[in-house]
C-alpha cells in the first residue's frame, strides 16, 4: 500500500464514522490515530454522550471481529481471557476462549469491574496475547481496545491501577454538542438508527498494511529530543508523584507518525506531537496532592508552553 491510498481509506472511514456520530470529527480522528499507531483507547465522559455507540461505529465501519465486555463488580478474570473446561467424552480439557479472543474489544464500564479482573486486559494490551493455566495464546491481529468509563458515578466503581491506565495510548472525552449538532442528532436518530445500515469500508488487512507505512514516517532527531524533554519535565516536578514513563513518550512518538499519515505527510511536524500531548499524557500524570483531570490539562498546557520548539527543516532526506 502507498500513502495515498492509505489516506483515501482511512478518510472513507473518518467519513463511515460520521454518518453516525455528528460533530466529533477531531475525536474520531484522534481514535483512528490511535488504532493506526497500535494502541488503545479509554473513552471517560458522562452518560449519554455516545461513547458506546462511537465503538459500536468504529467496529462496524471495520471488517474485523468485534466483542464487547459489560464489566460489572462480579465478573471474573476467566470471563474476559477465557478458561479450560474439561471434556468428559475426549477425556480432556478443552479452552474455551473468552471476548477477549477478538479484533476490537469494547471495554463497557471499564471501572466497574474490580482491579484483580481488569488486570486481565493487562498482557491482552501490551502483549496481544494471553496466558491461561500456564498456556499463552496470540490474540488477532489487530487487537484494539475501546475502554469507557464514567468519571462522575463512583459508587460500586474501583480506580483503574496506574500500570492500567499506561497502558492506554490516549485518554480521550466525547464531549457535548452545540444547539446545532443535537437539533442534527435528533433529526438523524428520530425515525431510525443509522448505525444499523453501516457497512464495513476497511479491513483487517488494509489496517495491518496501513500500519506499516508508520515506518516509513521519518521524525527529525530535534523532535525527539523535544519528546523526550516534555516527559522529562513531567518526572523531574517535585509537584508530581508520577509523571510519563518511557512508554507514553513511545506512545506519542507513534500517535505523532499516524498523524503525519493522516495528513499525507511521511515525516513529524511540531504540530503533529503538540497536538496530541494532551490525550497522550493527561492520564499518566499523578500529582502528590489529589487533583482532577482537569489539572493535568492545565499543567501539560504549561509546560508545553515553556519548552522551545524546534525550529528546522523537518523533511529529511
Amino acid at each position: 500500500m502507498i500513502l495515498t491510498e492509505a489516506i483515501e481509506k482511512t478518510g472513507k472511514l473518518q467519513e463511515n464514522i460520521s454518518k453516525v456520530i455528528i460533530g466529533k470529527e477531531d475525536v474520531i480522528r484522534k481514535i483512528i490515530i490511535c488504532m493506526i499507531a497500535g494502541g488503545h483507547v479509554l473513552l471517560e465522559d458522562v452518560p449519554g454522550t455516545g461513547k458506546t455507540l462511537l465503538a459500536k461505529s468504529l467496529a462496524r465501519s471495520l471488517n474485523l471481529t468485534f466483542s464487547r465486555i459489560q464489566f460489572t463488580p462480579d465478573l471474573l478474570p476467566a470471563d474476559i481471557t477465557g478458561l479450560n473446561i474439561y471434556n468428559r467424552a475426549k477425556e480432556e480439557f478443552q479452552f474455551v476462549p473468552g471476548p477477549v479472543m477478538t479484533n476490537i474489544l469494547l471495554a463497557d464500564e471499564i471501572n466497574r469491574a474490580t482491579p484483580r479482573t481488569q488486570s486481565a486486559l493487562l498482557e491482552a494490551m501490551q502483549e496481544e496475547q494471553v496466558t491461561v493455566d500456564g498456556t499463552t495464546r496470540a490474540l488477532n491481529a489487530p487487537f484494539f481496545v475501546i475502554a469507557t468509563q464514567n468519571p462522575v458515578e463512583t459508587a460500586g466503581t474501583f480506580p483503574l491501577p496506574e500500570a492500567e491506565l499506561d497502558r492506554f495510548m490516549m485518554e480521550l472525552s466525547v464531549g457535548s454538542l452545540s444547539i446545532e449538532e443535537e437539533t442534527a442528532f435528533l433529526q438523524r436518530f428520530e425515525h431510525n438508527m443509522p448505525l444499523e445500515s453501516l457497512e464495513a469500508v476497511l479491513s483487517g488487512e488494509d489496517l495491518l498494511a496501513i500500519r506499516e507505512l508508520l515506518n516509513d514516517i521519518t521524525i527529525h532527531p530535534d523532535l525527539l529530543k523535544y519528546i523526550a524533554t516534555i516527559s522529562n519535565a513531567t518526572r523531574e516536578d517535585t509537584g508530581i508523584y508520577m509523571g510519563v514513563s518511557p512508554r507514553g513518550s513511545l506512545y506519542l512518538l507513534k500517535a505523532a507518525k499516524a498523524s503525519a499519515l493522516l495528513d499525507g505527510r511521511d515525516y513529524v511536524l511540531p504540530d503533529d506531537i503538540k497536538n496530541l500531548i494532551i490525550p497522550v499524557y493527561r492520564h499518566r500524570i499523578l500529582f502528590v496532592n489529589r487533583r482532577d483531570r482537569n489539572s493535568s490539562i492545565e499543567y501539560l498546557n504549561a509546560i508545553v508552553n515553556r519548552i522551545e520548539v524546534p525550529s528546522e527543516n523537518f523533511r529529511l532526506s
